[in-house]
């Protein structure tokens, strides 16, 4: 049977804000379109970014007229790849149906709707409802709605993916799940779920494909939804791995049914075949393990749906440019061409579902089906490595606030972890139903019921929030407490610092220095100045540039040793880290180390430095130290690398005012390890000023160098003589 070609209906429609009368009248066939003020708007898209719905909550009506022939013996289908996030459908004055969900497909069957007539008028009523209560939100649209690193107030309401119209057999694949259940040298067993719709009963033929191993299958089906499940075998399987492990090759996955010896409809997909599994905060892809080094990421801008394909590929290549193996997409699901990179480009994803912070009790059941329907439309990605589904389940209106005192210590963590530890309907009954769909969805891949509470029982890991020297403590506890709790350190999926964008920063009126309005920088783009004023006050700077580059600066700080720390802690406990936030989604003040316009921050050039593949670290020197202090720093050499490094040399000089002193060792370093090469011992000397220690490693091929500095101030002061009674 020679199918219609799909006829796309994107492009310039027509819409107006929705009142009572014009929604009544919007999707007949023979309004007078001159007696409505339409506006044009273009899909995809989303409306504010149209004139005429700059400050626009919808509901919104789109109207498109479009012709199509009447087709005899084929079943025609409206697709909608996305809605933003609520509509209701209509063709010709009939109502279709109704959507809920922005990031997954809907189908409709519009056969019998579309009749004998050739010219039709389809219209949506969309809403996205601005979020009135965020600790109780309804839509599930996650950072898009609530998030301190995007504006609090943009709506992303729209048609923000495409739209057309596609033509079938009898039978149609409405939803066809492909997962890869092991892989191995000898063989890869992909698994598949296909709901099957058919118009009458009848037999199939069912043909499956992946690269040049195939296999068929015949069925009967009834009338309506239809769901089977199958399996196929790959012998000898090309692996698909990580970046830094190996290949990534790429098979092409074809689902054909076939009904009374013609194609009634075909799917193609592409997969990759791998192992993967997480446990204790350490994952290992294929039997080999992994350090992970990532970074969170959020929607490239807020108008995602407008975003070229292009800039989102470039995003994941900058991510593995800068030494990153796995990115993790923060509160939301992004579109195609980002997993494509993905897969390609062979970086991890570590998908969370869109939910962020407080959820109403009502939005359960859709929250369920959104999860089966994450695994329908990624499951088949190999760069997929785990599920998240819930970021931080604090019914709250921003992150939970712990007290701020300087205690520097584990008290402090603790005190978070607590607040995160809490029940709450969230965390208790929401996020365990989502975590048992989507480990009942996908059993190849971990999932986190959330993110930021530590797993009670150990079990696959959980992961830890840490921002220290941010929202609590000094950034120098940081490595304190991850000694003294080394389960918090198993996997840290979030840390930072905020800082200054290093471009264009005209958002924050530089001239009016130190006067700026911040109450305004706090609300539309997400500088925390109470933070700022604790770790870098504005007050010390006497321009804007000087503090400018303080803030980066610090961030820079921030990024190296936190890194560093996790890196020394290799497998003992830390499997790796997601450094919060690569890049920005809008113009703003916050935690990213590159800006809205992918400019570098001090932070990124840290990120860079500290995630090579071989790095040579030493402990970190005191802030201050004074003569005759005793420093005992351990150095260590970290290789990602899956070789040895053999005959490596590791020199070390510590440098001061009139003086220096060096160290020089010899040896092998395994493979995929974290060695302690020495213990550096030296007592301060009597040279108040500068301290440097600068690290060099050499041994084919890697080499790596590394720099520390503090400053020995004057001497210790002789006892002071303490008045007993009243001063």
């Amino acid at each position: 049977m020679d199918l219609p070609a799909p006829v796309e209906l994107s492009g310039t429609w027509r819409a107006a804000e929705a009142d009572e009368d014009l929604r009544r009248a919007f999707c007949e066939a023979d309004l007078d379109d001159a007696c409505v003020a339409w506006h044009n708007i273009e899909v995809p898209g989303h409306w504010r970014s149209s004139p005429g719905f700059e400050d626009a909550d919808g509901p919104v009506l789109y109207r498109r007229r479009f012709a199509s022939a009447p087709a005899s013996g084929v079943r025609a289908w409206l697709v909608f790849d996305g809605l933003f996030y609520q509509g209701d459908v209509w063709l010709d004055g009939e109502y279709v149906g109704d959507t809920e969900g922005y990031f997954a497909p809907h189908h409709f069957d519009i056969t019998s709707a579309l009749g004998d007539r050739s010219e039709h008028v389809l219209g949506v009523e969309l809403a996205c409802s601005p979020e009135r209560d965020r600790t109780a939100k309804h839509n599930l649209t996650g950072v898009f709605q609530h998030w301190d690193c995007l504006e609090p107030d943009w709506n992303p309401g729209g048609i923000w993916r495409p739209v057309r119209l596609e033509y079938t057999g009898p039978v149609r694949i409405n939803a066809l799940r492909a997962r890869c259940d092991g892989a191995d040298v000898d063989q890869a067993v992909v698994a598949l779920r296909a709901e099957l719709h058919s118009d009458h009963p009848c037999r199939i033929e069912l043909r499956t494909a992946v690269g040049a191993e195939e296999q068929t299958s015949e069925h009967r089906l009834a009338q309506g939804p239809n769901h089977l499940d199958w399996e196929i075998s790959v012998p000898d399987p090309e692996l698909w791995w990580p970046h830094a492990l190996g290949d990534q090759p790429l098979h092409r996955l074809r689902v054909e049914v076939v009904h009374a010896g013609a194609t009634s409809h075909t799917v193609d997909r592409r997969i990759g075949l791998r192992s993967l599994w997480w446990r204790n905060g350490i994952l290992t892809v294929n039997g080999e393990r992994m350090f992970l080094k990532g970074a969170n990421q959020g929607p490239h801008r807020m108008a995602l749906g407008e975003v070229a394909g292009a800039d989102l590929a470039a995003d994941v290549a900058q991510a593995r440019e800068a030494g990153l193996d796995l990115v993790r997409l923060h509160g939301h699901i992004s579109r195609p061409e980002v997993y494509e990179a993905a897969d390609e480009l062979g970086m991890l994803v570590w998908q969370d579902l869109p939910l962020q912070w407080g959820y109403a009790r009502s939005v359960r059941r859709q929250a369920l089906r959104q999860a089966e329907a994450a695994v329908d439309l990624l499951g088949h990605h190999p760069c997929i490595a785990l599920w998240c589904a819930h970021n931080e389940a604090l019914s709250m209106e921003r992150r939970v606030e712990v007290d701020h005192r300087p205690l520097d210590g584990p008290r402090t963590a603790l005190r978070y972890a607590a607040a995160l530890a809490l029940p709450n309907w969230n965390k208790s009954v929401l996020d365990r139903s989502l975590a048992r769909a989507l480990r009942q969805s996908d059993g190849t891949r971990t999932v986190l019921p959330q993110s930021g509470a530590i797993s009670p029982s150990g079990g696959e890991g959980g992961d830890a929030h840490l921002y220290f020297g941010w929202y609590y403590g000094e950034e120098r506890a940081f490595a304190g407490v991850c000694r003294a709790l080394p389960r918090l350190a198993r996997f840290v999926s979030e840390f930072g610092a905020q800082a200054v964008p290093s471009g264009d920063a005209a958002f924050c009126r530089p001239e009016r220095w130190p006067d700026l309005d911040w109450d305004h920088l706090a609300r539309a783009h997400n500088l925390q100045k109470d933070r700022f004023d604790r770790y870098v006050p504005p007050a010390d700077y006497p321009t804007f540039d000087g503090w400018r580059r303080a803030t980066q600066a610090y961030q820079a700080q921030v990024v190296k040793h936190h890194i560093e720390t996790l890196r020394r802690l290799k497998y003992r406990p830390a499997g790796g880290f997601c450094l919060f936030l690569l890049a920005d989604g809008h113009p703003g003040v916050t935690w990213s180390v590159l800006d809205h316009e992918r400019r570098p921050k001090a932070g990124y050039g840290a990120l860079v430095e500290a995630c090579r593949p071989v790095v040579v670290l030493a402990e970190r020197l005191p802030a201050s130290v004074r003569p005759g202090d005793a420093l005992a720093l351990d150095v260590h050499v970290v290789s990602d690398l899956r070789h040895p490094i053999e005959g490596a040399v590791v020199e070390a000089r510590l440098s001061w005012t009139g003086g220096k002193r060096r160290w020089r060792w010899g040896g092998d370093v395994a493979a995929d390890s974290c060695l302690k090469v020495n213990t550096l011992s030296i007592v301060v000397p009597e040279a108040p000023g500068p301290l440097d220690l600068d690290l060099r490693l050499v041994g084919a091929p890697a080499e790596a160098t590394n720099h520390y500095d503090t400053e020995i101030v004057a001497a210790r002061p002789g006892p002071k003589i303490r008045r007993r009674g009243r001063e």
